[in-house]
């Protein structure tokens, strides 16, 4: 991954495309702002930081879990060949894919369900980004996760979390670092904070 080119792009979106009414003017804050349903875009720094530790590369396939807004999406198909982003909301896919659309990505495939069992059809992935919090780490992505593959996510209970990076050893092993702390919103599913 070209970390210049990574920033660069970053510094071209226009945050307040990403979000709606009054949060506009907000936009420029690095901070996390909501955008509906109990979701939120996470403060421009760290979706930033998340993706230069995902460190997707040219010829990358990618899962994303929450695409939310869209915002870490537009980075994450700059820097990778394909991505295949999940969210459970209906109502956000469908602002964020129009967003997207706008922004003339192709390299976008997308799904409304449960991103806590990926995206199983497509896998495996080089790297895979959660942008929900897990109370536990989950089996189903972990599955989907090539070898040598890149995993972000943020894991721990609701007041605080773990952002952690996961990689896949050849032998099928992972490798698993706490990068820094971090505050989500709950990953649904059978690994959400109620399991």
């Amino acid at each position: 991954m070209d970390r210049k080119e990574l920033v660069a792009y970053f510094r071209s979106l226009d945050r307040s495309f990403f979000v709606e009414g009054d949060m506009k003017k907000y936009a420029g804050l690095d901070g996390p702002l909501p955008i509906g349903f109990g979701q939120t875009i996470s403060q421009p720094s760290l979706v930033l930081e998340m993706t230069r530790l995902l460190a997707p590369a040219k010829d990358s396939k990618v899962l994303e879990i929450g695409t939310g807004s869209g915002f870490q999406t537009a980075l994450l198909a700059k820097m990778s060949a394909e991505v295949y982003t999940v969210e459970r909301i209906a109502d956000l896919m469908e602002k964020a894919q129009k967003r997207l659309e706008l922004l003339h990505f192709s390299n976008i495939y997308y799904k409304v369900g449960d991103g806590s069992r990926g995206w199983q059809e497509h896998a495996p992935y080089d790297r895979i980004m959660v942008t929900a919090a897990a109370g536990i780490l989950p089996d189903d992505l972990v599955d989907q996760l090539a070898v040598s593959g890149r995993m972000i996510i943020p894991i721990g209970p609701p007041d605080l979390q773990e952002l952690k990076l996961l990689t896949k050893t050849a032998s099928g092993n992972i490798k698993m670092k706490t990068v820094e702390f971090v505050r989500f919103v709950e990953l649904k599913g059978q690994y959400g904070w109620g399991k």
